[in-house]
């Protein structure tokens, strides 16, 4: 604990928590009070779960949000790409089941000469963190100093790195409190958390990719549009440009889950291939980027086609040492499912596939955990796909056989093969503006 002195504090905690418990809204410089004073550790752990219980139980006004977001940010450094010259936008999404959609969105973005600063995490659970997928790469180096970042947006345009531990210090210890005391699921601290980085990052502007389904954090297609919504009011009150997708993670995105295998996937839509579902949702994002950027009519698909896109990543893999033409891992051992009769796919929900990756380790149960970079799962149908009798479904990656029957065990009633045909549902479903 910090030394407080004779000190006389401004507030007192359990007069905020109190009010909150009680359904009020907490004035501003006490709400501001609260965060500095946690961050401070005079704010005890015990008594900041009781104030993130009652924002589950009771909520925030938007007010409230906007105070608690700021303070948060006020907590640590601010960053500012003003000196590039060009324009900076982010894009951020709440993670799925084969979502490497950052991967090649980010070159594609930044060959448009707009600058992309994309502060990534690492994966916990089911979900893959966006630097474990890049670190399958042979040489790449996900810690940059600021000086480094700035001059890879300026020479390159686009960086994918680690956030540095300087932005929000109040978040990091808030997000571990709720991991433990049942309040991760609160939209306002959700909201706060996510927008407090992505502002201090000191983006022009910012596109969300909020997702909704079985293999998303919000499952609720109601509760996932109130988030949306939130973040986007706390990015526009902010100063920062932001707008957001409501998208669909009932079913994995792609053919990949896993590390290198969604490194491979992502260089395939940069070639101008790749899963329809990953290129559909890749030039969506990119075309909200590009128009907050400036460019509402920029060509995404030509610059796939092109090879433009792929100059970037190559660039950006390069700068952070990566060798782009090095052959990624793969795994040891495979099993692969086969349809056990004829039919169309009528269903593959993503969280299941998720688990199964995460249990053949490419996800991490802690955060100490190191991932093995070849593990994961292949799909080789999508719902909507007619099948025969033994034709392949997905393989698991493994790097041994250990581990196959519990990803199997996790895939349990996750698929089904039906008679009839099934309509695809498009990936975005809605678009949420200020």
């Amino acid at each position: 604990m910090s030394e407080h002195g004779s000190a006389v504090e401004a507030f007192d905690a359990v007069d905020v928590i109190r009010a909150k418990r009680d359904g009020g809204e907490v004035a501003e410089d006490a709400l501001r009070w609260m965060v500095d004073a946690y961050t401070r550790e005079y704010v005890t752990d015990p008594q900041m779960a009781a104030f993130a219980m009652a924002v589950l139980l009771n909520g925030m006004t938007r007010d409230e949000v906007r105070v608690m977001t700021d303070a948060m940010i006020a907590s640590g450094e601010r960053m500012s790409f003003a000196g590039l010259g060009k324009p900076t936008v982010d894009k951020h999404s709440t993670g799925g089941v084969g979502d490497k959609i950052t991967l090649p969105l980010a070159p594609l973005v930044a060959s448009f000469g707009v600058a992309v600063p994309q502060l990534s995490g690492r994966g916990l659970g089911h979900t893959g963190g966006t630097l474990d997928k890049l670190e399958s790469i042979p040489g790449w180096r996900a810690a940059l100093s600021n000086d480094e970042m700035t001059a890879q947006l300026r020479d390159v345009g686009a960086v994918i790195c680690a956030a540095g531990s300087g932005l929000a210090p109040a978040d990091k210890r808030l997000y571990a409190l709720r991991d433990v005391t049942g309040t991760v699921e609160a939209i306002p601290l959700i909201a706060s958390s996510i927008m407090s980085k992505k502002i201090a990052e000191g983006t022009d502007s910012l596109v969300l990719d909020v997702k909704f389904g079985s293999g998303a954090f919000m499952r609720d297609l109601d509760r996932a549009r109130e988030l949306a919504r939130t973040m986007v009011a706390l990015g526009t009150d902010s100063g920062v440009s932001t707008t957001a997708l409501l998208t669909d993670m009932n079913t994995p995105l792609g053919l990949a889950i896993g590390n290198a295998n969604e490194v491979r996937e992502s260089v395939e839509v940069l070639a101008g291939g790749g899963p329809a579902d990953v290129v559909e949702l890749t030039v969506a994002l990119a075309r909200e980027m590009l128009a907050l950027a400036g460019q509402p009519d920029a060509d995404v698909e030509a610059a796939l086609r092109s090879g433009r896109a792929m100059d970037v990543w190559r660039a950006m893999i390069r700068a952070q040492d990566g060798d782009p033409d090095a052959a990624l891992p793969t795994p040891n051992e495979t099993h692969t499912v086969v349809a056990p009769s004829a039919g169309v796919v009528a269903r593959m929900d993503a969280l299941p596939f998720g688990v199964a990756a995460w249990r053949l380790g490419a996800g991490r149960a802690r955060a100490q955990d190191p991932v093995l970079h070849a593990a994961g799962v292949d799909l080789h149908v999508k719902p909507g796909d007619a099948v025969t009798e033994g034709q392949a479904l997905f393989t698991l990656l493994g790097q041994d056989g250990s581990r196959f029957e519990r990803a199997l065990a996790a895939l349990e009633g996750a698929w089904e093969i039906g008679a009839d045909a099934v309509a695809r549902s498009p990936i975005v479903h809605e678009r949420i503006t200020a």
